[in-house]
């Protein structure tokens, strides 16, 4: 299973860093990312294996949500059957 990850916001330093070992405490590998800036916006949207997550989906949600608002970011992440849905038209 898989899962759809997107960061937008203020580019600064260590955001990849700081996402990228948020998904390694849950055990979530990053199959694909594509980041880049625009004038002085990061946007970055993730590809990630959750087979072996070791907590509760919306736990890992949370937390990605969490280290958003502390970085001043919007991190969302949606499981890819929700995603697949809404662009099943």
């Amino acid at each position: 299973m898989k899962a759809v990850v997107t960061v937008i916001g203020k580019d600064s330093v260590g955001i990849i860093a700081d996402v990228s070992m948020e998904c390694a405490k849950h055990k979530v590998n990053i199959v694909d990312i594509t980041q880049s800036v625009l004038k002085d916006y990061f946007a970055m949207i993730m590809l990630v294996e959750i087979e072996k997550m070791e907590s509760d989906f919306a736990v890992f949600q949370k937390a990605l949500g969490d280290l958003g608002t502390s970085r001043g970011l919007d991190i969302r992440v949606m499981h890819e059957d929700i995603f697949n849905s809404m662009h099943r038209i």
